[in-house]
């Protein structure tokens, strides 16, 4: 992102669209839960068609058994559809940073093509691959609208960029990016087997590279750079809600895979366990992308501004 304080005209902090950002960001946290409770429910063709819910567009169906949890996400999803486009429109109003306007619309994108692949899944018979970029997709939804908020806030408005040197290597910053990597990839294995199109092997082996990384990139943090709140604050956030994840992920393995593996529908420890841990990572992820935008934006390489120091390009000519 660009610096707010190149411009001769930084932007102002403005009290309503940041709440706004938090309200828009609590409820695409409210769609991911209800989203995981659809898949944890076996709930996911309760509605058999799309665009419309058993043939109409508007009419509420009884809401009975999986009907109550598929219709019920896709009422939320259309709220938080409506809610995103009119935050886009607030954001074009209020505020005059082109890239945060550029991401509002980004948001409306993703929001579109989540969509999309909702209908899809329903219309395909749930395949597994089109269900899991439907949840990866969502949780990146949920990841935009905490930027925003983060975004739109006082702290970042009007608090300038550090220059802390980072001179380790790899780079703090670098750290911070494999984290979400590692993330991404976690999510899409746990989708995966959620949606019965890979095993758990793979969630779980990955589970021990995701550990590593994040408590790696934490401790580096916090070990150099805990003074600053910006940075802290994240960092201490995504060392406490891996541990939390690990719990719940191994009370899901637990309760779906060991206990409940030949249940004849799903438990309420399955559920509950399940619907936890898509909930945590969701807020896994979301930190780690603020943990990234800051560390981008307190540190700079050390090497970096060697390089660019004119002394030593005149030493080197």
């Amino acid at each position: 992102m660009k610096s707010e304080f190149s411009s001769a005209n930084p932007p102002r902090f403005h009290l309503g669209l940041h709440r706004f950002a938090i309200v828009l960001a609590s409820c695409i946290f409210v769609l991911i839960v209800a989203g995981a409770l659809v898949t944890s429910e076996d709930a996911g063709l309760s509605v058999p068609d799309w665009p419309t819910s058993f043939g109409s567009i508007y009419k509420i169906p009884p809401m009975v058994g999986g009907v109550k949890f598929e219709h019920s996400h896709r009422m939320i999803a259309e709220g938080v559809g409506l809610l995103t486009i009119v935050f886009c429109l607030a954001a074009f109003r209020i505020d005059r940073r082109k890239w945060l306007r550029n991401l509002t619309l980004a948001a409306i994108g993703t929001v579109i093509a989540q969509g999309i692949l909702g209908g899809i899944t329903v219309r395909w018979f749930l395949p597994w691959y089109i269900s899991s970029a439907h949840a990866g997709l969502g949780q990146t939804f949920f990841a935009i609208a905490v930027l925003l908020a983060l975004y739109t806030g006082r702290d970042w408005i009007e608090s300038a960029p550090g220059a802390l040197h980072d001179e380790l290597t790899p780079s703090t910053h670098t750290l911070a990016l494999l984290s979400i990597v590692v993330i991404y990839l976690q999510l899409f294995f746990g989708a995966a087997f959620r949606h019965s199109g890979m095993s758990v092997l793979p969630h779980l082996v990955n589970a021990v590279l995701v550990s590593g990384v994040l408590a790696w990139t934490s401790i580096r943090v916090l070990s150099r750079y805990g003074h600053v709140p910006a940075l802290r604050r994240p960092a201490t956030l995504m060392i406490g809600l891996l541990l939390v994840q690990l719990g719940f992920g191994f009370a899901a393995y637990l309760t779906r895979v060991v206990w409940g593996n030949h249940a004849a529908q799903p438990l309420p420890s399955m559920v509950s366990t399940t619907v936890a841990h898509v909930a945590i990572g969701a807020l896994l992820l979301a930190t780690s992308f603020v943990l990234e935008e800051q560390v981008r934006r307190q540190l700079v390489r050390r090497i970096a501004l060697a390089e660019r120091s004119p002394s030593r390009k005149a030493i080197s000519a």
